[in-house]
């Protein structure tokens, strides 16, 4: 998969819904973008918590993606956690995402986001289950 083949995958989704993008792909990492605006902030005009575990598990969910035969296995987020460092009200985070274990039926990302000026917002874990496709 290509990222605009990964970008095209996520249309009509949360992921679409939040306007992530995503903008590089290596063997071992992930990177997407999110705007931060009204759509992705709480009441009090911060980045939402919530958007950057979305942001966190959608980049984690997509590397475990590049990494699996599609048409035989399916990649599902099995846990996410996150610490909250800085806050941010407008511009764009960015995601990195790592793979830190490549099992052959988990695996497991951290993932860091920051915002354009490189000030660390969140750093997250994501644990997805690889899961093999049931024959229909």
């Amino acid at each position: 998969m290509t990222i605009a083949e990964i970008n095209e995958f996520c249309k009509n989704s949360l992921v679409e819904h939040l306007d992530i993008k995503f903008t590089e792909v290596t063997e071992t990492t992930v990177v997407a973008r999110m705007p931060v605006h009204s759509s992705t902030h709480q009441p009090m005009g911060y980045l939402h918590g919530g958007a950057s575990l979305a942001l966190a598990e959608t980049v984690g969910s997509a590397g475990s993606l590049f990494m699996v035969n599609t048409q035989k296995y399916n990649v599902f987020g099995l846990q996410v956690s996150a610490n909250h460092i800085s806050s941010i009200r407008d511009g764009f985070v960015i995601a990195t995402g790592k793979i830190i274990h490549k099992g052959r039926t988990t695996h497991v990302w951290d993932i860091e986001i920051r915002d354009e000026e490189n000030k660390l917002i969140s750093v997250a874990r994501v644990t997805n289950a690889i899961v093999e496709k049931k024959a229909e």
